[in-house]
């Protein structure tokens, strides 16, 4: 199928390249033409559910779910590996549960919408292959077993981080949450058959003019939007109609108005055909997509992937914990953004190290912002459990589209935590209380 897909290309209308690549504007050297003094470019990307590493990750938190769905103790550290027409999970699972592992990775990739193989995979035909061991028992021993629920220790060494900015009503970053709902928009319009032409892979990328004013980031307009979708051969042959029909019912329903000007770069499939895609086009992984996921490469990563992770390892819950801070920080008006590290070792219960960075904009030292934190929140990795409920089968609607920033129920670490007062009626503001 694959070979028969290349050879039907070659007939096809070559895509206009001049008018393609005439897309761009601006060169290198004039990227800050139009910027003014205390301007800076930032850009952040995101991928769609049916990029071969988006669609790892969804397998892998399917597998998590069906589960923790039967068994909420179930120990799981499930990766997944695509490429043409298969499709593998490997790792580590001790669960009570009987889970069916086949149907719930066909069922994951029908529900992307890979169910042609012209579109990259047909979950019905694909090959699947299921290479899983139980936990190491070294690991239990040193982890959980024995031990309260709250005085579990972490399932392994690590560092995490969390971000959060006042810059919109999410507090996330614009040009990741921008990023993150123009992909969001383009599996919309494939499914409910506006853009019926669309296919499932893809990606997005906005570039942001932000000034620093007193350490926030105050978003000045969008410099670039970049998409590249996977689409139907026939508009390989119709650039200007795909670009057109991208702008009104992707870009236009997401960038809001007063943000686009007459600057702004819309540049759509530069490549001038991207009819192979999903695993034909590329192999996937899980935890390949970490900047995507957090905050478009605005404050920090540790490093650790979270889908297929069961919250015992603090790769995921932990990370989760430190978002919730920061964006209670954040919301509390006692910064405008923050960055929170926590580090944690294996088979300890209580976090090594818990830093609070304020970029300048905290009411109170950094020092003084850490010591409410730890008043506040108990970052055990059993207590994060907890707290955020995490023993729950809620996590493959967080393997695509960021797991943070979203107004989702499930998603009790975007629910800001009202500061005990007591934590920082006695300390100094670093300036009067506006």
């Amino acid at each position: 199928m694959f070979n028969k897909l290349v050879r039907s290309q070659k007939n096809m209308a070559a895509p206009d390249k001049d008018a393609i690549l005439g897309q761009q504007v601006y060169d290198q050297h004039q990227l800050q033409s139009f910027l003014q003094p205390g301007e800076f470019l930032f850009t952040s990307e995101s991928v769609n559910e049916g990029h071969p590493d988006k669609l790892a990750d969804i397998v892998s938190d399917a597998v998590l779910d069906a589960c923790l769905e039967q068994d909420p103790t179930s120990y799981v550290a499930c990766e997944t590996a695509t490429k043409t027409n298969m499709v593998m999970i490997f790792g580590e699972i001790t669960t009570k549960a009987k889970i069916n592992y086949e149907t719930v990775i066909r069922n994951a990739i029908r529900d992307v919408g890979y169910d042609d193989a012209e579109k990259g995979l047909d979950y019905r035909m694909c090959n699947v292959i299921v290479a899983i061991e139980q936990q190491s028992p070294d690991i239990a021993q040193g982890v959980h077993e024995g031990r309260e629920d709250e005085d579990i220790g972490a399932g392994d060494q690590g560092i995490m981080f969390g971000y959060a900015t006042d810059e919109d009503d999410s507090k996330m970053p614009l040009s990741h949450m921008w990023a993150t709902r123009l992909g969001k928009r383009l599996t919309d319009v494939r499914k409910d058959g506006t853009l019926d032409w669309v296919r499932p892979d893809g990606k997005t990328q906005v570039t942001v003019v932000y000034a620093k004013v007193d350490g926030a980031m105050v978003p000045q307009w969008v410099h670039t939007v970049l998409i590249s979708t996977q689409h139907d051969d026939s508009m390989t042959s119709q650039h200007a109609l795909l670009r057109q029909e991208i702008i009104d019912h992707v870009v236009k329903e997401v960038i809001p108005e007063q943000y686009i000007r007459e600057e702004t770069q819309l540049i759509i499939n530069p490549s001038g055909k991207f009819v192979i895609g999903g695993p034909y086009g590329d192999a996937g992984l899980t935890g390949r997509k970490i900047i995507v996921d957090t905050y478009g490469g605005w404050g920090a990563h540790g490093g650790g992937a979270f889908s297929g992770k069961d919250p015992s390892k603090v790769d995921r819950s932990a990370a989760y914990a430190a978002r919730w801070v920061a964006k209670s920080l954040v919301e509390a008006n006692i910064v405008k953004r923050c960055l929170v590290q926590l580090s944690y070792g294996i088979g300890l219960a209580h976090p090594l190290s818990v830093h609070v960075d304020s970029y300048g904009t905290g009411r109170y030292s950094d020092p003084d912002l850490t010591r409410i934190v730890n008043h506040n929140f108990d970052l055990r990795p059993g207590c994060i459990i907890r707290d955020l409920q995490l023993r729950r089968p809620i996590f493959k609607q967080t393997a695509a589209y960021g797991h943070f920033g979203r107004n989702e129920p499930d998603f009790k670490w975007e629910q800001s935590k009202q500061l005990d007062p007591s934590s920082f009626q006695n300390l100094v503001p670093l300036e009067p209380a506006a």
